[in-house]
């Protein structure tokens, strides 16, 4: 059995997906863009952009019941592969040893112009 997982904290889905779905003791984390939930506008930058993502991801797994700290697996989208080291550094402030697996792919474009892009898996009951 699957349920959506939904909350305010985090962008409304822009399209006919959940913010996340949770099967059993594993929850999928639809991709976040740097959009704020509250002017559904882009933050200012990779910088920018990147902390909204992990503020996103981390308040639908709140949503859920779980935090960023049950996260398995996150991939990165990129429309410029030089901001890697970049999200990188980011990354490191909210995610903690062991650190998920995680991909990292260069993308031509992203919904609403986004410089970044990250999904994410979470396990945990």
């Amino acid at each position: 059995m699957k349920t959506a997982v939904h909350t305010t904290q985090a962008p409304a889905a822009i399209g006919p997906y959940s913010q996340a779905v949770r099967a059993g003791d594993t929850v999928y984390l639809s991709g976040q863009i740097g959009l704020d939930p509250a002017t559904m506008q882009l933050a200012e930058g990779i910088e920018g952009q990147t902390h909204q993502v992990f503020r996103n991801l981390a308040a639908v797994a709140r949503a859920a019941g779980l935090g960023l700290e049950h996260a398995v697996r996150m991939t990165v989208y990129l429309t410029d592969l030089s901001h890697f080291a970049r999200v990188n550094e980011i990354m490191a402030e909210y995610c903690r040893e062991p650190y998920p697996a995680r991909a990292a792919v260069g993308v031509a474009s992203l919904p609403r112009g986004a410089l970044v892009e990250i999904d994410c898996i979470l396990y945990g009951a």
